[in-house]
């Protein structure tokens, strides 16, 4: 796995409860994974915004992923909220995820991460100002 190199990143990483640290773990891996599968996506750039641990590529839009003491028993994907991407992935995946408006992906600390169809959406993001006139963003 890529290894954390920001220092206030890796902070954040350390200040979560274990359980929720290996699951945001995970994510961060699957993150780098559709990264590496598609070369368009080219190289990634991990900092924070907002206070979170966001994932950019030049031609994207970012993806950033949390937890929060307000919610303890989920963590969520981020993606930027004015763009079609949840939109697109609720015609694409409508059963496969649980939804927070047009901004995030929520899961619950027990789910089960269903991997394919989370990688696609990580890659729409991480490509989406190369796709936004596409149908669907060409999926």
């Amino acid at each position: 796995m890529n290894k954390i190199t920001d220092q206030a990143v890796a902070e954040v990483f350390e200040s979560y409860p274990p359980v929720v640290r290996k699951k945001l773990l995970e994510l961060r891996k699957l993150i780098y994974e559709a990264a590496a599968q598609d070369a368009a996506i080219g190289e990634l750039e991990e900092c924070l915004k907002w206070g979170e641990p966001a994932y950019l590529a030049k031609k994207g839009s970012a993806v950033r992923i949390n937890w929060k003491p307000s919610s303890p028993d989920y963590f969520f994907v981020y993606f930027h909220c004015q763009t079609t991407l949840i939109e697109t992935f609720k015609e694409l995946y409508d059963d496969s995820f649980s939804y927070q408006d047009n901004r995030a992906l929520v899961f619950n600390l027990d789910d089960k991460i269903p991997v394919a169809p989370l990688k696609h959406c990580i890659s729409l993001s991480l490509n989406y100002h190369r796709i936004k006139h596409l149908p669907l963003l060409g999926a």
